[in-house]
């Protein structure tokens, strides 16, 4: 018994939290090619704290650089699906709710299977195909925020709308890196 806790424990320690956390603490990288890098991009200081809050920004290249916004956005997308997924188990007799939270919760899985997706191209330097996969992960959003519509009087959470938005801006600076990547 003593033994499984502390295997457990060891598991705890050396998975990267910093993937899944909402908090930022700043450090101090190579704050110049970081600033350099989401100059590039479309939402510079949304990209700058992300960064930034990412000890392992320090020693990173640009590829790199893209490679922590994946899994920033990797992080979003799984948190967003558990949401959703609780959400599902909340509802109380409302099909068509659980219907569309359901759809919901896929299409975010799938925007965390094309993200992961992304990082093999990007290790692979192929980086149109990074660039399909990532645009794809910030389209599957639309499709949820569009069966919310395709239903009057179904309301689109808040909070959903929050984290959609989010990771729009997450592949966006992602898309800006990658650019940087090829030119």
């Amino acid at each position: 018994m003593g033994s499984t806790i502390f295997f457990i424990f060891l598991l705890y320690l050396s998975f990267p939290h910093h993937l899944f956390e909402n908090q930022y603490v700043l450090v101090s990288g190579d704050a110049n090619l970081i600033q350099k890098t989401c100059k590039t991009t479309k939402y510079y200081n949304f990209c700058l704290q992300a960064l930034k809050s990412d000890p392992t920004s320090l020693n990173a290249d640009t590829k790199g650089l893209a490679l922590i916004m994946v899994g920033i956005g990797l992080s979003n997308s799984t948190s967003t699906s558990s949401y959703l997924s609780s959400q599902l188990l909340s509802t109380k007799n409302d099909e068509i709710t659980k219907k569309v939270l359901k759809d919901c919760a896929n299409k975010y899985t799938y925007a965390g299977d094309a993200l992961q997706a992304s990082v093999q191209d990007l290790a692979a330097e192929s980086y149109d195909y990074a660039s399909m996969h990532i645009s794809a992960a910030a389209d599957y959003p639309n499709a949820c925020h569009n069966a919310f519509k395709r239903y009057p009087g179904l309301v689109y959470p808040l909070e959903l709308a929050h984290r959609e938005d989010s990771l729009k801006h997450i592949c966006d600076v992602v898309l800006g890196i990658i650019d940087n990547l090829i030119s």
